[in-house]
């Protein structure tokens, strides 16, 4: 049996619920996530809608975010922001805290907590 992450998030709507906990843990007032929450805009509604297409197709669901957009080219989509270990850390912190709300099974949660640390990785600039 291969694993499906999209469907393992529950589709659509774990997505969402992924994105959407990982935002409030982001704009939860934690002073380890400050740098990163002032990073993004006020009014955090685009920068979800943004993650939710993304996080989509790079589960294997709907290629949301590339037809809206086009290619994601995320660190060139991320070079004007500085973004250090400190930053990629806090990223994580709320993405662990997202994937402990939203992924019941702890393999699937490890799984997709090493993916996106994978990624994170790959945005550190400074």
């Amino acid at each position: 049996m291969s694993f499906d992450p999209y469907a393992a998030l529950g589709g659509e709507a774990g997505v969402r619920a992924l994105v959407d906990a990982f935002y409030d843990a982001m704009d939860s007032g934690e002073p380890e996530v400050a740098t990163l929450r002032a990073m993004h805009a006020p009014d955090l509604t685009e920068a979800r809608d943004k993650l939710f297409r993304f996080v989509s197709g790079w589960t294997g669901g709907p290629q949301l975010y590339i037809e809206r957009y086009g290619h994601p080219m995320l660190r060139r989509r991320h070079f004007p922001f500085a973004v250090d270990v400190a930053a990629r850390d806090a990223w994580m912190r709320c993405m662990d805290v997202a994937l402990e709300a939203v992924v019941e099974d702890p393999a699937h949660r490890g799984w997709f907590r090493e993916r996106f640390a994978a990624v994170a990785d790959h945005m550190v600039n400074r």
